[in-house]
């Protein structure tokens, strides 16, 4: 399970007990805030992208949504998301449970700054009932991100 290859990599790192598992789902901004008790902002949502045949990771808050244009002046193309049958071909994660930890090999992920104004996220942990808490340096590091980037309007 995905879930374990996270476990183990944040296990390296003494981080592994920040990890959340829930018996309910926490697939959804909505459900993990609920199950955690957290502001619906405070959860990371990984989002997938397809540009042109390579996948990247773009990790918001959970209250962000992602602006077309500011996104096309980032990344020079239309954003266009994976379907989410494609999802774990692309990522190695399943729907729900995608986060930047222990992806597939050339991912890029990055990290809006509508995170910046938090001292800790919970982004999923690799399944549809998991999250990790995590400081924005830890995040920031443990992520394997290209770079901060502002893609994400409704959030200011």
């Amino acid at each position: 399970m995905a879930i374990e290859k996270v476990r183990k990599y944040f296990s390296q790192f003494g981080l592994a007990d920040k990890i959340l598992e829930f018996d309910a789902s926490s697939e959804t901004v909505e459900l993990a805030a609920e199950a955690i008790a957290c502001e619906e902002k405070e959860i990371a949502k990984s989002m997938s992208f397809l540009m042109d045949d390579k996948a990247i990771l773009v990790v918001t808050s959970g209250d962000a949504r992602i602006s077309n244009p500011k996104f096309k002046k980032q990344f020079k193309m239309k954003a266009k998301m994976i379907s989410p049958v494609e999802v774990k071909d692309f990522i190695g994660h399943d729907i729900g449970g995608v986060c930047p930890f222990e992806i597939n090999e050339g991912v890029d992920v990055y990290l809006d700054v509508s995170l910046k104004r938090f001292e800790t996220v919970f982004p999923a942990a690799g399944s549809g009932n998991s999250v990790i808490e995590l400081s924005i340096d830890e995040l920031e590091e443990h992520s394997g991100t290209k770079g901060w980037i502002d893609v994400c309007k409704d959030w200011e």
